[in-house]
């Protein structure tokens, strides 16, 4: 095999680079992978043209490939070629931890990569801090609950985590959610990473899965595979960082994929989003009275918190629940912006009050740090919040907590700033990146100005290879009930999408109710990686999800039949609420286009290889149907039977 970091061919001194690596693609699609059984495809030739021209000349490129045109294969070899040639790693942002794991997982791409090419990538995988277990969270849990699954993923924690002796220890990397399976999605958020963790005054932060795993990734020569949430954490946090002395979370890259890159905006939107818990002011400034501080400013504390108090119980009497939702929206009012107001210039105030006090008295130096970072952040925030029409608002509510959410309304400066100016090549990798061939929409609200494009349509031979019916749902239990007959007719096989948790829930207790041949499996009962792979080596049975609408790669038998319980229309929520109100046709600028986008991915989980057949079943009420019918035509690769 190729060694790590060389190139898998020669450049002499008096050679260009991109000519020889145009001929070293040439040989493997041309040679190398029809000698390994890969079928040649015209499709990749041309995209590999395309993306050749994009690295040499470091532009944005669009890449709108269809299933089964071996797009991954194309951007996997130039971006671990172009990441040695120019000695950085390249960065692989994907939509979720789905895709990742089509990426790296034994028998993933990668892997058939190295063997039909003889080479060995250096490839390392980060995530989203919520996908790492709270080391310190899960200690206090474990000692007052019964749950098994919490207690056996505390028993398999590192000795090295809670020993706190002197004695030499080897850290080693723990806490991927992934090396705990068997833990819900419910269970898991009792024992992870979230917002409400203190990190930097923890006493386990060095010992911490996410800072082994951290430390870790950085250090890889050819490719490092995130989340596109987790790449846009890197971009916002990357200044701050350096200005408080800590490693931005991802080195610099010589290049970066963004795979189902249509999915970039939300998580954008998301990374910028500002988090304000009802309780951690109070943390804070308790921390600071008691600190030697003048009694001025523990009148100021008081006065702090009452208006806080007042404001979020304010914020929690107006919040009102959003089906298919967690985030409650919120109409603001005169007295909302009057509490926050004043909150905001006593907050500002006692920011300068902090100064008098350190120069004062002896406050503790890292505490100090805290507070005023603390309080610069909720300053900040109500700033946004006091802002008309820049921000979106809501709440979200846990058993434990209240937390007020702010996102900006647009990110295309922030990204055409930080993200499109640094002059290295952007692929954008999807089946379903434009509408009707026109990439504007994307480019617009992703601020970016100039950039390549082209558009490869799928291989298969749809027509043959797929059928696809569509169905007028006229009441509840009549459609649950054909879907069983329909599950049952195909012996299992099933993917069954729904548009939201709360209509996949409403199936679970229709389902509990029924008695089934097949095993049904539901997304966030297990960790997704264990569910996706019970389904497959199980042909008989049949996965319910509500995300899975990208990503999911799973050919052959194992998925012969997909069923859509109701068109993927986005939530009523402040984010969708706010770019509706921004559209001047909301319904034709916003809710169709992600409507059609999700369905197209939807339809595109049953064909994965040229061997591939199966049906896709389309749910829908009448007066979608009578508004849509047209459209839904038009972006359906087969010709639909309407019932």
């Amino acid at each position: 095999m190729t060694k790590i970091n060389a190139l898998p061919f020669t450049v002499s001194k008096t050679e260009n680079f991109f000519d020889r690596l145009g001929d070293y693609v040439g040989d493997v699609f041309y040679d190398i992978l029809p000698e390994q059984g890969y079928e040649l495809r015209d499709e990749q030739i041309y995209m590999a043209f395309q993306l050749e021209q994009a690295f040499k000349n470091k532009r944005t490129i669009f890449a709108e490939a269809g299933v089964g045109t071996g797009k991954t294969f194309v951007y996997l070899i130039y971006a671990i070629c172009y990441a040695r040639y120019i000695g950085k790693p390249a960065i692989i942002s994907c939509a979720d931890e789905t895709l990742i794991e089509q990426l790296v997982k034994q028998g993933g791409d990668i892997e058939k990569l190295e063997k039909a090419l003889g080479i060995e990538v250096d490839v390392r995988l980060t995530k989203a801090r919520e996908n790492y277990v709270c080391a310190r969270k899960l200690d206090r849990v474990a000692e007052i609950t019964d749950n098994e699954d919490i207690i056996r993923v505390h028993d398999e924690i590192p000795d090295f985590v809670y020993d706190y002796s002197s004695a030499k220890k080897i850290f080693e990397r723990y806490g991927d959610r992934k090396e705990y399976p068997w833990v819900s999605d419910e269970t898991w958020e009792k024992i992870a990473w979230d917002p409400l963790q203190q990190c930097s005054t923890c006493e386990l932060r060095h010992r911490s899965g996410q800072t082994l795993n951290r430390e870790y990734y950085r250090h890889a020569k050819d490719l490092i595979i995130c989340s596109h949430d987790f790449y846009m954490e890197h971009v916002w946090t990357k200044e701050s960082r350096k200005r408080e002395g800590q490693i931005p979370l991802l080195p610099e890259a010589s290049a970066v994929i963004f795979d189902e890159g249509h999915l970039l905006e939300f998580a954008a939107q998301k990374g910028l989003t500002y988090r304000f818990h009802s309780e951690t002011l109070h943390n804070v400034l308790t921390g600071y009275m008691g600190q030697d501080v003048r009694e001025e400013s523990l009148y100021l504390i008081e006065d702090i918190l009452t208006l806080h108090e007042d404001w979020f119980d304010l914020l929690g009497s107006v919040a009102i629940d959003v089906v298919g939702s967690n985030r409650k929206e919120i109409e603001l009012s005169d007295r909302m912006l009057a509490i926050a107001s004043s909150l905001f210039e006593k907050v500002e105030k006692l920011l300068d009050q902090l100064v008098f006090d350190s120069e004062m008295f002896t406050i503790d130096g890292y505490h100090l740090k805290i507070i005023e970072e603390y309080l610069e952040f909720y300053h900040y925030g109500l700033s946004i919040f006091l802002k008309e029409d820049e921000g979106i608002f809501w709440l979200e509510e846990t058993r434990d907590t209240t937390t007020l959410v702010m996102m900006p309304r647009l990110v295309e400066d922030v990204l055409k700033k930080e993200v499109f100016s640094k002059g290295i090549p952007f692929v954008f990798s999807s089946a379903t990146l434009s509408q009707g061939g026109d990439f504007s929409y994307l480019a617009n609200s992703l601020g970016i100005d100039t950039y390549d494009s082209f558009s490869v349509d799928s291989p298969f031979d749809y027509e043959q290879q797929m059928k696809m019916n569509a169905y007028m749902e006229n009441t509840k239990e009549d459609k649950w009930l054909t879907i069983q007959k329909q599950m049952e007719q195909n012996n299992g096989s099933t993917l069954l999408l729904f548009s939201t948790v709360e209509e996949m829930d409403d199936f679970r207790i229709w389902s509990n109710q029924k008695s089934w041949v097949q095993p049904i499996y539901f997304e966030g009962d297990q960790e997704i990686s264990e569910t996706v792979r019970r389904f497959q080596e199980n042909p008989e049975s049949v996965l319910c999800a509500y995300h899975l609408w990208e990503g999911l790669d799973i050919p052959g038998e194992a998925l012969t039949q997909v069923i859509i319980s109701s068109l993927p229309f986005p939530p009523k929520d402040p984010v969708f609420k706010a770019k509706r109100k921004h559209a001047i046709d909301p319904e034709r600028e916003v809710d169709a286009p992600y409507m059609l986008l999700r369905l197209r991915q939807g339809i595109g989980r049953l064909i994965r290889t040229s061997t591939d057949y199966g049906i896709v079943h389309l749910w829908m009420r009448k007066e979608e149907r009578d508004t849509y019918k047209e459209v839904i035509d038009e972006i359906a690769p087969v010709t639909i039977t309407w019932d």
